[in-house]
């Protein structure tokens, strides 16, 4: 058996070296940066680089997979920490379509901008909701020129969330990518075959590829926690408004929606009368005509 073995070595030194070479790393990253192996895309990705490039001898891979922990380590300690801020708001306001356009230059002249925005006229009051992103250093400011906006602050939500664990997870996977991608590329420029070569240029590939996915997700989380994403619904009528639930019951609204509702039925009923009454210039004649023929239909005859 160990003969096999020191043979297929020396008839597959490259493969070998490679073998050692991710090896060493896991085993590094192990010892060193417990936070690395919380991350099964790491594992995942380095077993399948090392199952590709050692694929002239199905079964190395298992003993190296195999001590490969699992588990999520404890949260790492961070002194700055990155939260990311929002808002909600729900204002009655006189002029729903002038306060949303006032929002928006709002945040605008904050260094924001528009996300989105919509804005419905029902029978009963005017009603909307608009969204916007303000530098968070501007957030209490751009809160209070909303607030003077209204007749009426009938809720407000601030909220953070912190995403200081993800950003410090991100760092410690691409210290991880690089140093991979180093070793490769230390390989690659010992390589003798072609296709020795395109293998290692394949997850050299595959390894930019990773990092400029991390990259993009820590430039994601750096921007959404410097700008804060403000949800703020408008509307003429009070009780059209998203409220904070601090009163469990409230008797004015269940009141209120229960006549706009008898209200509502009213209007169906209404508009029935009146399709009713345009059409009677088709429905009334067939009636008639249809009793006329029951009629004739229904006399008994008289015998002769």
């Amino acid at each position: 058996m160990i003969n096999k073995i020191i043979s297929w070595i020396k008839s597959n030194k490259f493969a070998t070296m490679l073998i050692l070479v991710v090896a060493y790393l896991l085993f590094r990253s192990s010892r060193y940066n417990p936070l690395l192996l919380s991350s099964s895309y790491n594992t995942n990705y380095l077993e399948g680089a090392l199952s590709d490039i050692s694929s002239r001898n199905i079964g190395v891979m298992a003993p190296v997979s195999s001590g490969v922990s699992r588990e999520s380590p404890p949260a790492p300690e961070a002194t700055d920490r990155l939260v990311v801020k929002n808002s909600n708001l729900s204002l009655q306001v006189k002029d729903v379509a002038d306060s949303m356009n006032k929002i928006q230059a709002t945040a605008e002249g904050f260094g924001g901008y528009l996300v989105s925005s919509s804005l419905s006229r029902p029978l009963e009051s005017s009603t909307g909701n608009i969204t916007v992103r303000v530098p968070v250093t501007s957030l209490d400011q751009a809160l209070s020129a909303y607030r003077s906006l209204a007749v009426k602050v009938v809720s407000e939500n601030l909220y953070g969330h912190d995403v200081t664990d993800q950003y410090v997870d991100l760092d410690a996977r691409l210290a991880t990518y690089y140093k991979t991608k180093e070793k490769f590329e230390q390989i690659l420029d010992r390589a003798v075959t072609v296709e020795d070569s395109l293998n290692v240029t394949r997850e050299l590939i595959n390894l930019q590829s990773n990092i400029d996915n991390l990259l993009g997700q820590k430039l994601y989380l750096e921007k959404t926690a410097q700008n804060s994403l403000i949800t703020v619904y408008l509307s003429t009528d009070e009780y059209a408004l998203p409220w904070t639930p601090d009163q469990p019951w409230r008797p004015v609204v269940i009141f209120k929606q229960a006549v706009r509702s008898l209200v509502v039925t009213f209007r169906s009923l209404g508009t029935k009368v009146i399709w009713l009454a345009v059409y009677s210039i088709i429905w009334v004649p067939v009636l008639l005509i249809v009793r006329f023929v029951w009629r004739r239909l229904s006399r008994p005859q008289t015998k002769v």
